[in-house]
Parts: structure tokens; C-alpha cells; sequence
């Protein structure tokens, strides 16, 4: 399936928000698969319809690179243990008791974590994306039980790594060690999280 509007706002449409209560919804797909820019899209979309939206991506619970380093995993970043996932976890019990909350976000610019780059108030619709949502290992085992719905975005990983590639260059490591990291971690993750798309609900 592609991302073109119609589809969106078919899919949009089968979101279906009960008076009074909140509907989350999980994003799940391996790393460069389109998570974050489909959440953003339908996002939009649903703030157009009048369901309004807010995203809340995984990516804002990476353990900084202190807790990396003091780890000695700074070089797997993107694992699932260099996720604070019991935090990540307790957000979502917070996300469905309907409370506020102020969501971290993920800098690529500086590679760390930003608190409270998200507040979450009474938004109907509550859209989470990231890796390891289906993950059934674990603090990840808690996630799947917390989201109404969960869809799985995949794409080959002939094009997985082109994207992979730029988005490192861009963040300033040099080509070698992006084709290494994209080689020696994010292609192991991608599998793993391939391993988890039966968990979900729709897979795009």
C-alpha cells in the first residue's frame, strides 16, 4: 500500500474514537521504513477531518549517550536495550489514563533525547511509532496490550539502506561508519522487528 491521500484518508476514516475515551494507535516497522513521515501524514489528515491528533514517537525514549557510553553500547544504538523502555511503557499507561503528558522527542541534529518535546493533552487520537512496538521481550511485551490498533509499515531493504545511509550522512558520521552501523546494527534490527509484523493488526 502506498502513502498516497486516498489511502490515507481511508484509513483516516476506519479510526473510529468513542465519546469520552482516547484511541492510540501504534506505527510499528523496521529502521527507514516511513514510520514518523505515515504518522505525521495521517496526523494531518485526522486534524483536517476533526479528529484531532498529536504523534508520539519511541525515538524520544533512546537512553542519552552518557547512559550509552557508561553502557558500552553507544556503538548499537537503535537496539532495544538502548531504549529506556519501562519509561517508554509507563508514558503509555499515562497516554491511556487520558492524563497530560510531556512526550520526549528524538534530536537527530544532536543525537540525544529532548524532554517534554511533546505534551499530550486531551488529543482523541494518539498516534506511537518506532521499532520495537510488537517486541514481545521484556518491558516491550507491555506495549501491544496499551494500543487499540497496530500497523506495520515495511519496505525491502534495497531501499532501507539508501535511506539509512543519507540520514547518517546527514547526521554527520562519514560514509564508512554508516555503512557499518547500517550493516553491523540496523539491518540485525530490521529483522527483528520483521519477526514481529504477525502481531499487528494491518500491514502496509
Amino acid at each position: 500500500m502506498t502513502l498516497d491521500e486516498d489511502r490515507l484518508l481511508r484509513l483516516a476514516e476506519q479510526i473510529s474514537v468513542k465519546a469520552g475515551a482516547r484511541f492510540v494507535l501504534g506505527i510499528v516497522g523496521p529502521p527507514g521504513a516511513g514510520k514518523s513521515t505515515l504518522a505525521e501524514r495521517l496526523r494531518d489528515i485526522l486534524n483536517k477531518t476533526g479528529r484531532v491528533a498529536v504523534v508520539a514517537p519511541m525515538d524520544g525514549f533512546h537512553r542519552s549517550n552518557a547512559e550509552l557510553d557508561a553502557m558500552g553500547a553507544r556503538g548499537r544504538k537503535g537496539e532495544p536495550d538502548t531504549f529506556d523502555a519501562d519509561a517508554y511503557v509507563a508514558a503509555l499507561r499515562q497516554v491511556r489514563a487520558q492524563e497530560r503528558v510531556e512526550w520526549p522527542r528524538f534530536s537527530r541534529l544532536t543525537d540525544e533525547p529532548v524532554p517534554g518535546g511533546v505534551v499530550i493533552e486531551d488529543e482523541p487520537v494518539v498516534i506511537t511509532e518506532g521499532n520495537y512496538l510488537l517486541l514481545d521481550e521484556g518491558p516491550w511485551q507491555d506495549v501491544r496490550g496499551l494500543l487499540d490498533e497496530a500497523w506495520f509499515v515495511d519496505v525491502p531493504d534495497e531501499i532501507l539502506v539508501p535511506r539509512l545511509l543519507e540520514r547518517f550522512l546527514a547526521g554527520g558520521r562519514s560514509r564508512e561508519e554508516a555503512e557499518a552501523k547500517i550493516a553491523e546494527s540496523d539491518l540485525r534490527n530490521a529483522a527483528l522487528v520483521r519477526a514481529t509484523r504477525d502481531r499487528a493488526d494491518r500491514v502496509l
